[in-house]
């Protein structure tokens, strides 16, 4: 007598394997990608995944980013200090005090006008009221980043990664009349400006600000260390 075995296939073929997908973290950038243009694939790819993400948002509708923190170093050589008090005249873009360890915020929005972004800093002071400097970075220009801080003053900004860290370098300073700029001549000029985010321990970030003349090396250099609030 012969019997017929029927064998069951357990092992389920592809089209019926659901394995959790991935997290594209390209999909979570896709946002806001001005910045990213501004680079090439290798240095975008080079920077932690906190800070592209950071930099690929998209504040449309009112939306605003919010980072808190503190303000732990601050410095000014006095070369740095005058420079401090002739950039005042121009609506007071430099941190005016040496004060360290005390809170800041910092707040960025779109600018609808200019299709950018405005940055608000706030810097408390243990005296009196906290400073707050507002300027507007415009994607424009001949190196395609923009930051203007008052008075029709701007400088073009060179955007790169170096060692995990996103830079802004000042290429070059100028004055803006409508349509028109008119580039300072480099004696005119108070020294190449780098502003460097870094991600930090726990989740939190910084910003460092350093101005650097050719002739007397560092003149101001100021560290704040934040973390993002906003949703």
């Amino acid at each position: 007598m012969a019997f017929a075995v029927t064998v069951l296939e357990t092992t389920p073929s592809p089209e019926h394997v659901h394995d959790p997908a991935p997290i594209d973290h390209v999909k979570v950038e896709i946002g806001d990608v001005r910045f990213r243009a501004l680079m090439t694939e290798e240095q975008w790819a080079s920077l932690p995944f906190p800070i592209r993400r950071r930099f690929s948002k998209r504040l449309a509708g009112g939306e605003t980013l919010v980072y808190v923190g503190e303000i732990v170093e601050s410095w000014m050589s006095r070369a740095g200090w005058w420079l401090v008090q002739i950039a005042r005249l121009f609506g007071g873009p430099l941190p005016l005090t040496r004060a360290a360890h005390v809170p800041s915020v910092v707040t960025v929005t779109e600018d609808i006008a200019t299709r950018g972004q405005i940055w608000t800093r706030l810097y408390s002071r243990r005296n009196g009221f906290p400073q707050v400097i507002h300027s507007s970075k415009r994607f424009a220009g001949p190196t395609g980043l923009e930051e203007y801080v008052g008075r029709g003053i701007g400088m073009s900004l060179r955007v790169y990664a170096r060692e995990g860290a996103l830079v802004f370098r000042s290429e070059n300073y100028f004055v803006a009349a409508g349509s028109r700029r008119f580039f300072l001549p480099r004696w005119v000029c108070p020294g190449t400006l780098y502003v460097t985010h870094a991600e930090v321990a726990d989740g939190k970030f910084s910003f460092t600000l350093q101005i650097f003349h050719p002739r007397c090396g560092l003149i101001l250099r100021q560290m704040g260390i934040f973390r993002e609030i906003s949703p």
